[in-house]
């Protein structure tokens, strides 16, 4: 991992400075402190590198959702998650860009100047907090419980509790709610400008990404509390959210070290650990899948080098090694060093909604229809027609069925999801659809339903710890989180 934390070295510097009383020892060159927006662009940078990296020494989330496995050390897509600690690596460097978006809060918090002004920075902070909540969000879905309303104390309290996750989620969908409300007030008041490296500063944006992060987290209650979730999505829809066309993305700028994190671990780092599984290389030929050429590169089958183009997925979670050259690769735009981190769009959005619908919920159409807009955005974002849809839609096994609408809905949005392992693996756990291939001498017993805690955090942190393993049913990858009300299984329900 290439993305540092340069701007810690400019604070230290900045505290020893400002430490110093005696003006000859200022050094006029060094900053003596860091704006608020150079740390929420920096927050953000760290965070996207965090969420979106394919690294198995950092976040394993997409082997867990089988959009890849591993080449040659294949530990991590056997579930080993304690050799290289994984998630004590993850929880730190999410807990990171928390901190710092804490002290942009302090920074741009006074009140002062005009009312305009204050709008403005009434803005900022909103988005700060829909950060916040995107963050804190994706980390419950991994864990369960967490640490929440003590979680920043820093020096002042080393121990934090640990909060209930669902708990947590009702009390993001509270911010969530608040934040819609500050960024329609001061819809004309601008907010940080060409420094949010997402939205260039569009306070319109953001009051769509709200919206749209209420929806999916409201519709995560869906299993355990359905007015919760009806709620949810009514005023995420009366906010608005996502529309044809919108993604709520970190576009990188190509240059080392701001670079999507394939290309980081292949071309800066020079490791060829990763290729797409059989997985979903062999449900997406099962269906003719119109996508296939975006998302997987074709190899030689022939024995004599004629040309006998094929797909060729890495059967997940081997216990040996594969030549990276005998199996696909990633589609060639996925190696692009600008090519985006996703974290969410219309297509989501898409999907949640024919989810809604599906479930009985007050939408703006169909099931059908939702669940058809959703597929047919998916194909046109990936560079298709919107004619390659049609036929598309209209196969056995996609073709939109009320009796199979958890089997065909958790199956497309797998599929659109593909390169998001964090929302395809939260997915894959909603649906329990597709059925994964458990690695190789394990079973659909052994599929993970969460990362286990910080390995550290029995150290550091015992006796909060020891009550947060209690709390959600033991600290094990088979535990399911609140909102995940039925164990994978080999032959799930359709419906």
């Amino acid at each position: 991992m290439k993305m540092k934390r340069i701007y810690l070295v400019v604070l230290v510097l900045g505290a020893l400075v400002t430490a110093c009383e005696l003006p000859d020892n200022v050094n006029p060159k060094a900053a003596s402190e860091v704006p608020a927006s150079t740390l929420f662009t920096q927050a953000t940078v760290d965070f996207a590198a965090t969420y979106d990296a394919i690294s198995m020494n950092i976040n394993i989330s997409r082997f867990l959702a089988q959009y890849a496995s591993q080449v040659n050390y294949t530990d991590e897509s056997r579930y080993n998650f304690t050799d290289r600690s994984i998630p004590d690596t993850y929880w730190a460097w999410i807990y990171l860009p928390l901190r710092d978006y804490q002290e942009v809060r302090n920074l741009v918090s006074p009140l002062s100047g005009s009312a305009e002004y204050n709008l403005n920075r009434d803005n900022k902070l909103a988005i700060v907090d829909i950060m916040e909540v995107f963050v804190l969000q994706s980390l419950v879905d991994y864990m369960g419980d967490i640490p929440y309303s003590e979680a920043l104390g820093g020096a002042d309290n080393k121990t934090p509790a640990y909060d209930d996750a669902e708990t947590i989620y009702r009390d993001l969908m509270t911010r969530l709610r608040a934040d819609i409300t500050t960024l329609t007030a001061g819809a004309g008041a601008g907010s940080w400008g060409d420094e949010d490296v997402i939205f260039g500063g569009d306070v319109d944006m953001w009051r769509k990404t709200a919206a749209s992060l209420l929806l999916r987290v409201g519709m995560r209650f869906a299993d355990v509390d359905a007015s919760t979730a009806q709620s949810a999505v009514t005023d995420a829809l009366s906010a608005g959210v996502y529309e044809e066309g919108d993604f709520f993305q970190v576009v990188w700028t190509g240059v080392t070290p701001w670079v999507n994190p394939i290309y980081e671990v292949f071309y800066v780092d020079n490791r060829f650990d990763y290729a797409p599984s059989l997985t979903i290389i062999s449900k997406m030929e099962e269906l003719f899948d119109p996508r296939m050429d975006e998302y997987f590169s074709q190899i030689d089958t022939s024995a004599d080098g004629s040309g006998k183009m094929a797909y060729v997925g890495l059967k997940y979670g081997l216990a040996a090694a594969v030549p990276y050259n005998s199996i696909s690769h990633f589609g060639d735009a996925m190696f692009a060093a600008d090519y985006p981190s996703v974290f969410s769009d219309y297509v989501e959005v898409q999907f949640l909604l024919a989810e809604a619908a599906a479930r009985g919920f007050t939408t703006p159409m169909t099931a059908v229809e939702h669940y058809e807009e959703a597929v047919t955005a998916s194909i046109v974002a990936w560079g298709n027609d919107a004619a390659d849809a049609a036929p598309y839609l209209a196969l056995a096994d996609v073709q939109y069925d009320q009796a199979r609408w958890k089997e065909l809905i958790g199956t497309q949005k797998w599929i659109a999801l593909y390169n998001r392992g964090n929302e395809g693996y939260a997915s894959y756990r909603i649906f329990d659809w597709p059925v994964m291939d458990p690695p190789e001498d394990m079973t659909q017993a052994d599929i993970p339903l969460r990362w286990p805690y910080p390995f550290n955090e029995k150290d550091l942190n015992g006796d909060n710890y020891q009550a947060a393993a209690s709390a959600i049913g033991g600290d094990d990858v088979r535990t399911q989180l609140f909102w995940d009300v039925t164990p994978n299984s080999a032959t799930p329900s359709p419906n």
